[in-house]
């Protein structure tokens, strides 16, 4: 059987979008379909004033709609931190969180020669007049090998400059129970432990007393 040429071409360009397969894709194109034709035109039109009206932030690259971000533009936030993210979503899911009050860059990928992606393709040159001595950046990229990578190769270029590099933990989710976590995940636990209790201080020997702490009998 052989769909309509209108109804072959939304298959075709459904199955573009990231994560959309040509299976997905048809099942997107029939919902589509059924739906009413004022919902179609109302989708259709927030895609179009989308593409019209965003563009990115001239200073951290993150996704907005005015002349700069809202981050960029509060100046409540720490201007001595710097999280360095791969991509504008990255920034949404660390404000969630409420544990980050700093600035932030958005790279726009990561690092992969395999792919044709190299520095130039990056947002990397422009985080460099950014970063002052002192100033603390965090490597907030993936923890894939592009995101190690990138990682990596931004800490050599930060570290000349007087940057207090860090990289973000990661390790098991709340909830999460350790029989089900793969090695990788284990053992950037373990690197990535944190102290909760205070050493305690070295015991003072009194006169009479052994290294047990026990009183010492004296030789006969």
């Amino acid at each position: 059987m052989k769909y309509p040429p209108s109804l072959v071409s939304l298959i075709r360009e459904l199955s573009r979008l990231p994560g959309i397969g040509p299976k997905s894709a048809q099942r997107l194109a029939f919902y589509l379909f059924e739906q009413p034709r004022e919902d179609i035109e109302r989708l259709a039109g927030s895609l179009l004033s989308a593409k019209r009206d965003l563009h990115s932030c001239p200073i951290c690259f993150n996704i907005t709609d005015a002349e700069r971000c809202d981050v960029c533009s509060d100046p409540a936030r720490d201007q001595a931190i710097i999280c360095v993210v791969e991509e504008p979503g990255d920034v949404i899911a660390i404000e969630r969180s409420g544990e980050y009050r700093g600035l932030y860059h958005v790279l726009h990928g990561v690092l992969s020669p395999m792919n044709g992606v190299g520095p130039e393709q990056l947002h990397i040159k422009p985080l460099l007049p950014r970063v002052t001595d002192g100033q603390e950046v965090i490597l907030a990229t993936g923890t894939t090998v592009e995101g190690d990578a990138t990682a990596l190769y931004l800490q050599r270029l930060l570290e000349p400059l007087g940057a207090l590099v860090s990289r973000i933990a990661y390790g098991l989710p709340v909830g999460g129970a350790l029989e089900y976590a793969d090695e990788v995940t284990l053992g950037r636990a373990m690197t990535g432990r944190q102290q909760v209790s205070k050493p305690r201080p070295p015991k003072v020997k009194n006169d009479g007393e052994d290294a047990e702490g026990a009183v010492g009998v004296p030789a006969r």
